[in-house]
């Protein structure tokens, strides 16, 4: 699905919601669809098919971005949602944070650093300190916003097909 929102400075609103609600599955849907097929492109020069897609999807529930060791945000701009992202408790600490999305058409107008500044106030209603993730190298985008925002490459944490660089971000520090 692509987006032609216009670009404007009207400001960007982010809240948590139910990952179950349906504009949360909508975003969800798209953000796997986007880096699906990404990866598609690059190692099979194509497109993944409705049936590969749904299928991945499935196989990638988010249900626990939900209370009570998980959350999911959403991000609005002018009252619409465009951007979101999930955070799973992985200890007394340490949240997780995954599923972070923001439309390609509103790429680039501050919904990104939004999003993740209600990310570091949602870790700490979790009891979180660090705030740790794993990407794909390919994924630029959301790696630059990553290293933007105060994460730091880390040593890796998770294993997985797509974790290939690790980021983390101590919130203790933000507090002082």
């Amino acid at each position: 699905m692509t987006d032609t929102a216009p670009r404007s400075s009207a400001p960007w609103t982010v809240a948590t919601a139910d990952v179950t609600a349906p504009e949360a599955l909508d975003l969800l849907r798209e953000y796997y669809y986007d880096v699906a097929n990404r990866y598609y492109r690059l190692h099979f020069d194509r497109e993944g098919t409705p049936e590969e897609l749904e299928s991945g999807l499935a196989g990638s529930p988010s249900d626990d971005l939900a209370a009570p060791d998980g959350l999911f945000l959403i991000g609005r701009h002018n009252g619409v949602a465009h951007s979101c992202a999930g955070l799973r408790r992985l200890d007394a600490t340490t949240a997780e944070l995954t599923r972070v999305f923001v439309r390609p058409g509103l790429r680039g107008t501050g919904g990104g650093a939004e999003l993740l500044a209600a990310v570091d106030r949602a870790a700490r209603s979790l009891g979180a300190d660090r705030i740790v993730l794993d990407t794909r190298l390919d994924l630029t985008e959301a790696r630059a916003l990553y290293l933007r925002n105060g994460y730091r490459e880390i040593p890796a944490y998770s294993s997985g097909p797509y974790a290939e660089v690790w980021y983390g971000k101590d919130l203790t520090a933000l507090a002082r």
